[in-house]
């Protein structure tokens, strides 16, 4: 049972990660706006660049782990057959 709930917080697909990237960048541009609110001028610039930059980074690491995945499960199905 466990194991069902487990498998619905795994990123298995590209397209699963795209959705995932977008509901990230939502919040990220949404927190950044609030930023500007806040602190305007150019430390409330500064603050939203870095909610964005950080979905960047974080989209950059979600797609390159399923790249990596993919290629350790093809190495270990070839090893197996």
């Amino acid at each position: 049972m466990l194991a069902k709930i487990k498998r619905l917080f795994v990123i298995k697909t590209n397209w699963e990660a795209y959705l995932i990237i977008y509901a990230l960048g939502l919040g990220a541009v949404e927190r950044g706006s609030n930023y500007l609110v806040q602190y305007p001028g150019f430390g409330g610039k500064l603050l939203f660049l870095a909610c964005t930059g950080a979905v960047f980074l974080a989209g950059a690491k979600i797609l390159d782990c399923l790249k990596l995945e993919k290629q350790v499960e093809a190495a270990r199905d070839a090893s197996s057959a």
